[in-house]
């Protein structure tokens, strides 16, 4: 299964209406689990790799580089408990421009809306526009601009009043 099956499984899952489904072949198990307090998308809660993955070299787990600093502080918790967090839907480099010598697409204190493309992710060498699912205002922007991001990191923060 790719990731575009998965995207249109977690589409249709949440169109659907379902609380949780589970689908699990051979080579992985995946779960997707909506509620009434998610967000518009749902999330994945688990993902098993296919086994015949190789050992990592020295037998150990990866080290997380998110780790304890991606943890935000009871007072971030929070100060951000009000706001909108619009997730990355897929793996890739992250752009807040269109090209190096244009603006970015939005920054702090913009409104956005329904439609409004936020931010370009590359994968694959696709340059896959990122559009905004809301409407509010971007109160955060948490990634940085042409790096690495992983599926469902965080990029921004918006406050929907």
């Amino acid at each position: 299964m790719d990731l575009k099956e998965i995207q249109a499984l977690i589409k249709f899952v949440a169109k659907s209406g379902a609380q949780e489904v589970s689908l699990e072949t051979e080579d992985f198990k995946i779960n997707i689990k909506t509620g009434p307090d998610a967000s518009e998308q749902p999330t994945i809660i688990q993902a098993v790799a296919p086994q015949q993955m190789p050992a990592l070299a020295g037998g150990g787990a990866p080290a997380s580089a998110e780790g304890a600093a991606a943890a935000p502080t009871p007072a971030e918790a929070d100060e951000n408990a009000n706001y909108i967090t619009i997730n990355s839907p897929m793996i890739g480099t992250f752009y807040r421009t269109p090209s190096p010598d244009q603006d970015a697409f939005v920054k702090v204190g913009d409104s956005i809306k329904p439609g409004d493309v936020l931010c370009i992710v590359e994968a694959m060498k696709l340059f896959n526009e990122i559009e905004s699912e809301i409407s509010g205002k971007i109160v955060k922007i948490l990634a940085d601009d042409q790096t690495p991001i992983e599926y469902d990191q965080p990029l921004f923060l918006v406050d929907p009043s």
